[in-house]
């Protein structure tokens, strides 16, 4: 038996990347996944179909964050899905990016947008959870390197910092019901908000100032929150994991 057989979980964003590969590894140690989406139809049904390929149990959830209703869409079709569950882990790591969103560029539509997906929907999806989770559950939340090293998406970045503020405040007040809450701050990482990783100059750059010599994979991320959502992650709470390889430790020398 894996080691969350009979538990449920919600991850956001989970159609493509870093989600995907948290579902795939969330529904292989045993648990029920709801493969939450904003839009391709077409990647989500591919999640949940590797998912089931594998032996595992899935279902996709369609929802747009950001937006009027977005959380009471979200639950209807989750609520559906668990058919009468609990939930016992949530992931908010559904984010976008506004790569113009730079302290000279940023307007307050780019601002909104961000902070409505990347903050506000995180907010009000564990406010909507919480009833549906039991003591003892667990809440991971995704956020990323950029809030200890500078990039000029400083929009982007402020989300992310309020995303570990989110986590450690949560994990104080819900300490009563057992329910850990933790962060996981990926470094650089294959997806396909880092297309540029492609190209083979930007990758070696990167392995360059990564102790582990190369840039992380979404399975990277996945093993982390995994962690959190086990039973061996049950004395861990208020903590920011950085999942980078290294990033950024001091000069590498020669390779």
């Amino acid at each position: 038996m894996g080691a969350l057989t009979g538990k449920t979980a919600l991850v956001t964003g989970a159609s493509r990347g870093i989600g995907r590969a948290i579902a795939e590894r969330l529904a292989a140690d045993g648990a029920l996944v709801a493969v939450h989406y904003g839009s391709n139809d077409r990647a989500a049904q591919q999640t949940v179909a590797a998912i089931r390929e594998a032996g595992g149990q899935a279902f996709a959830v369609r929802a747009e964050l950001g937006v009027d209703g977005d959380v009471d869409t979200l639950f209807a079709g989750l609520e559906a899905g668990l058919d009468g569950r609990p939930l016992d882990i949530l992931v908010n790591n559904a984010a976008i990016q506004a790569y113009d969103a730079t302290v000279e560029k940023a307007t307050r539509e780019d601002f909104d947008r961000v902070f409505a997906v990347n903050v506000r929907a995180p907010l009000f999806v564990i406010q909507r959870a919480l009833p549906l989770m039991p003591d003892g559950g667990r809440i991971i939340n995704i956020s990323s390197g950029v809030t200890w090293f500078a990039t000029p998406e400083v929009v982007y970045s402020m989300t992310k910092g309020a995303i570990n503020v989110l986590s450690r405040s949560l994990a104080h007040t819900l300490g009563a019901r057992g329910i850990t809450v933790n962060t996981v701050s990926p470094g650089i990482t294959e997806t396909d908000m880092n297309a540029w990783l492609n190209e083979g100059e930007s990758a070696r750059r990167v392995a360059d100032m990564t102790a582990l010599g190369r840039h992380g994979q979404p399975a990277d991320i996945a093993d982390a929150v995994a962690f959190f959502a086990s039973a061996d992650g049950r004395w861990v709470t208020g903590q920011t994991l950085e999942v980078n390889g290294g990033l950024f430790l001091g000069p590498t020398g020669e390779r």
